[in-house]
């Protein structure tokens, strides 16, 4: 399966602008429960995506991915501030991904969120009047939410991709340690950013301006209109790169050369490129030229520091893990009242797929021996991820009747 790049895609359309500035005298409304200097807790990890534990109003226990790219807390569908009798203050329209289409939102206000022991009181919500963006479709798990700015602009939040803990610091009492290595983060409009050096297939090399996007699972995603030298590598393939409110967000997939991250640098990293025009208001607004995502910060553990303007890192085990895309040519989706039954959502032409009688909604029951039901999400997409010329043996439900179908996995870029 093609990763999912969860882009989520507020800026133009949200009318909740925070206007405050990170400082150490403003408290937004969270605080560590018990007056504590920090507090850690476990958090999940989905395709890059960090996921944590959420209580709504005191009462509903939910699941929200923690997002630097979202100003205002979400929640993705309306039914559970239903069921909860949240008043709404008024009724918003939102600009979907594709810059078109018009989808519908409410706004409330007052709302309690809990996190493992932290408190936030007199929060704002954007409520989406349904599911448009069908998250746990497409990480194979329950999500219900969004949780951003608020959060960012509170805390120093160091997050720990290894051990997968997150840890939320007061500012006035977080020393860094002396050996950490430091990025300059720039905050614009409640999003931070890094300056950093790209060197394309072509040779170029560009400095670029990178929105840190841990809402994002893709390494780079690179927009063709913000640099007159970005353009595509002459090795790439066509691909869905996620869902924004608007529905699918198309592009290519390919590699650049190198990216700097500090002291570091990393090759031949597998890079996003939407269709032009895609972010054309963002580009103009913020004058960036990508976002970086989970899937290279999870090589580090890193502190995001919104009130020094720095971002430290260290390198963890996942360090040196290759770059690597699908190499069979299938995505899928997750259905079902568990989310345990597994369908064809996609096929890439010229691929491995499409060589063998693969159709649009047939269900994968077994993969190697394996049955679906006992795998996750990410342990079927991992199949997909491991090594060129690999067998792939697929046992599919078509139509009430079992069928058999094997494939080779093929390096694409």
């Amino acid at each position: 399966m093609i990763k999912k790049y969860i882009c989520i895609l507020f800026a133009t359309a949200l009318l909740l602008n925070a206007s405050a500035t990170p400082g150490y005298a403003q408290t937004i409304g969270f605080d560590i429960i018990g007056g504590k200097n920090r507090i850690s807790f476990p958090f999940e990890s989905y395709n890059n995506l960090i996921v944590v534990p959420v209580i709504l109003n005191h009462r509903m226990p939910l699941r929200f991915v923690l997002d630097t790219g979202v100003r205002t807390s979400i929640l993705t569908d309306r039914t559970f501030s239903d069921m909860l009798n949240i008043s709404y203050a008024r009724k918003i329209p939102l600009v979907g991904a594709d810059g078109d289409k018009q989808i519908v939102a409410y706004v409330a206000n007052g709302i309690s969120l809990k996190l493992p022991g932290v408190v936030g009181q007199g929060q704002a919500l954007l409520v989406l009047e349904e599911d448009y963006l069908q998250l746990k479709n497409y990480l194979g798990t329950e999500v219900h939410g969004i949780l951003g700015y608020e959060l960012f602009n509170r805390f120093i939040v160091e997050i720990d991709y290894e051990s997968m803990m997150l840890t939320l610091h007061e500012p006035y009492s977080y020393k860094p340690k002396r050996k950490r290595n430091v990025i300059h983060l720039e905050v614009q409009d409640t999003k931070p950013y890094i300056h950093t050096k790209l060197r394309l297939q072509n040779g170029a090399t560009v400095t670029a301006k990178l929105m840190l996007d841990t809402g994002a699972s893709h390494s780079i995603l690179l927009d063709m209109d913000s640099h007159r030298t970005l353009e595509l590598p002459e090795n790439v393939v066509r691909a869905n790169l996620g869902r924004g409110l608007g529905g699918d967000i198309n592009g290519y997939i390919g590699r650049i050369k190198s990216i700097e991250f500090g002291k570091y640098s990393f090759e031949d990293v597998i890079t996003s490129w939407p269709d032009r025009g895609s972010f054309r208001d963002i580009l103009r607004r913020t004058g960036r030229q990508g976002t970086l995502g989970g899937g290279l910060m999870s090589r580090f553990t890193v502190v995001i520091d919104y009130f020094n303007g720095n971002l430290y890192y260290r390198k963890n085990k996942n360090f040196n893990n290759k770059f690597e895309y699908n190499m069979s040519g299938i995505e899928i989706k997750a259905t079902g009242q568990k989310l345990n039954h597994f369908i064809i959502s996609l096929l890439r032409e010229d691929s491995p797929a499409t060589e063998v009688d693969l159709q649009l909604g047939d269900e994968i029951i077994a993969i190697n021996g394996h049955l679906t039901t006992e795998l996750t999400f990410g342990e079927i997409n991992s199949f997909f991820r491991t090594r060129e010329g690999r067998k792939i043996r697929m046992e599919l439900i078509r139509d009430n009747q079992k069928i058999v179908r094997k494939i080779r996995l093929e390096r694409a870029i």
